[in-house]
């Protein structure tokens, strides 16, 4: 209803335009349309494209995905070239040509950044990391899944100056080792989700200091962390009261011994137990089902 609202109020007819742009216009009609109906809305008018520059400017959460399947590199620059207010940043739609000196001048402006989205985005270096650790110390929510550009020196510097973060993602990025972890969760206490997976260099040493600095932690994702053993999933249980869930598929030195403590919690597992897969194996093969009861 609002785009249509727009589209039929011209300049001409002086009704829309004359509310107050940065009051009304922009925090309470513009903030409900999707970004690529407001970049369309600019070439209606020049004072609609007057109107969607002061609202590029001042928008608070930017998501590349809105505009798109691929959003081109010269409209992002232009996009938030006199943003400095912004506090989400989601850029997961950009990895094919996402580098440095397009990311940079938008971290080094926006100070209020508290989720940044980078999956993917392989064609980073660490500088960029080492930019947002800088730039803004109040971020919480940071996915560097896939960035295999992250090494441990630049998380180090992460942890040095993002003391508030809670929820960090680290899937794949394999050059990260158990030191590197460890240094995160002794400088960023506070985390409550934290993935690790797809990283065969991590093992109970980091598994373990996770669980002793992090008690606030709720979700764990070790997926595919083929050095982690059955102690520090003891030690995670101990330590970590309000875990709510633990991602430990194709942990093959995981055993059911050391998951059932946090099974009976009612933590949320990945895995089956092994009567249940046995169980369920026998239902699928042979046709059980009607005779066994799967809730023993």
């Amino acid at each position: 209803a609002p785009w249509h609202l727009m589209m039929s109020l011209t300049p001409s007819r002086g009704c829309l335009l004359d509310l107050p742009w940065e009051d009304i216009l922009v925090p309470h009609i513009l903030c409900h349309l999707p970004l690529q109906q407001l970049l369309s809305l600019q070439r209606v008018s020049k004072a609609f494209q007057s109107l969607i520059q002061l609202y590029l400017a001042n928008m608070r959460c930017f998501d590349s995905s809105q505009i798109g399947p691929a959003i081109p590199r010269a409209a992002f620059v232009n996009l938030l070239k006199d943003n400095e207010v912004l506090q989400k940043l989601a850029l997961q739609n950009c990895s094919d040509w996402l580098t440095d000196r397009e990311l940079l001048p938008v971290i080094g402006q926006n100070h209020h950044l508290h989720q940044i989205q980078l999956k993917g985005c392989a064609q980073l270096s660490r500088h960029a990391l080492v930019a947002i650790s800088l730039s803004c110390p109040n971020l919480r929510w940071l996915s560097l899944a896939h960035c295999e550009w992250v090494d441990s020196l630049s998380l180090r510097s992460l942890a040095d100056h993002c003391k508030v973060l809670e929820a960090v993602d680290l899937t794949a990025c394999r050059q990260l080792k158990d030191e590197a972890i460890c240094y995160l969760v002794q400088k960023c206490g506070r985390l409550k989700s934290l993935s690790l997976a797809v990283n065969a260099n991590v093992g109970d040493v980091a598994v373990e200091e996770v669980a002793k600095c992090c008690p606030e932690l709720e979700h764990l994702d070790l997926t595919g962390c083929l050095r982690v053993k059955n102690d520090s999933i003891r030690v995670l249980a101990e330590y970590c009261p309000k875990l709510r869930s633990l991602k430990v598929k194709h942990c093959h030195n995981v055993a059911e011994s050391s998951l059932s403590i946090l099974r009976s919690r009612g933590v949320e597992l990945d895995v089956e137990p092994p009567l249940q897969r046995a169980l369920v194996l026998l239902q699928d093969v042979v046709g059980f089902a009607p005779f066994i009861n799967l809730q023993i």
